[in-house]
């Protein structure tokens, strides 16, 4: 049983899942479409990644703008963890996504790794982020 997190960007999504014991959020791929509106192949890829991780529950990174307010990527990542939900039947929750794409930056670059070679990771690496902040904050809660 994991969580999934996903950063839901105009051509690509971003996928991380918790390890079993709920601890931390481990980027597992960034799923690639050739336009923005073609999401069968994207859903049927988060499918089968869901059917392989035994995933229960879905966080989806909600672009905010810095005011706080919502704005039309907002309003897409919504729609799309809407359709996610309806095709899936798991419960999917939105997580404030405010800058982790510029922090997932920031680790590849501390990483080491070569700002060509950036592009295919950043998006997984911010949905883990994004899922780790998901995670953080659950354990507050409780």
């Amino acid at each position: 049983m994991r969580i999934m997190g996903l950063d839901y960007g105009k051509k690509t999504v971003g996928v991380a899942v918790t390890d079993p014991l709920f601890l931390f959020a481990e980027s597992i791929e960034t799923i690639e479409r050739s336009e923005e509106n073609k999401l069968r192949k994207t859903f049927r890829r988060i499918e089968e990644l869901i059917a392989e991780y035994e995933v229960t529950e879905i966080v989806v990174g909600l672009p905010v703008l810095m005011s706080g307010e919502k704005g039309e990527r907002a309003r897409l990542s919504e729609e799309f963890a809407a359709s996610l939900a309806r095709r899936t039947g798991l419960p999917v929750h939105m997580m404030d996504e405010r800058l982790t794409t510029v922090a997932a930056d920031e680790i590849l670059e501390e990483s080491g790794v070569e700002k060509g070679q950036r592009k295919k990771v950043i998006d997984s690496i911010a949905a883990a982020l994004i899922l780790q902040d998901y995670m953080n904050m659950q354990a507050q809660e409780h």
